[in-house]
């Protein structure tokens, strides 16, 4: 079960965590990442984030981040969920879930999904509050996070 969405809507934890589950009977673990939209930045507050996409490309991208993942982790399922448009502060973006028969591969596949995400997605946040708003731009330690999956085990 590989299931990669971009959507505007909310997705339900407790309903995600039934479907993967239902597909993966034989599943020993399931691991999971649920991000969400800080209410801060710095010392102000943030009132919403602007997430944009470029259709086609982005689930193209999101596509070959999941292969990747399935290909280096036993993983019997995957559930990736990215949320786009205008989202309030403490709303959830994105949700990653992995299923595998033991826990190390879900838990190291769910990283993997999320240090790709941050760095090779074609997504584009605005972030607005006190402050005003601004594009938030690449983080170095993202950068950083994904090329540990590049070393030598």
């Amino acid at each position: 079960m590989r299931r990669v969405l971009v959507q505007a809507a909310d997705f339900s934890y407790a309903d995600e965590m039934q479907t993967i589950q239902q597909a993966c009977p034989q599943a020993g673990a399931i691991t999971s990442f649920v991000g969400l939209v800080r209410d801060q930045v710095g010392e102000a507050r943030l009132s919403q984030m602007v997430i944009e996409h470029y259709p086609g490309m982005t689930e193209k991208a999101l596509h070959a981040i999941v292969e990747q993942a399935n290909v280096r982790w036993p993983l019997l399922g995957v559930t990736l969920i990215h949320r786009t448009g205008v989202l309030p502060a403490n709303a959830q973006i994105v949700l990653v879930m992995t299923a595998s028969l033991h826990r190390q591969a879900a838990f190291d596949a769910c990283a993997f999904i999320m240090d790709y995400l941050k760095t090779e997605a074609p997504f584009w946040k605005k972030e607005i509050g006190e402050f005003g708003e601004h594009w938030v731009e690449a983080r170095a330690s993202d950068e950083t996070a994904k090329q540990q999956w590049n070393q030598p085990q």
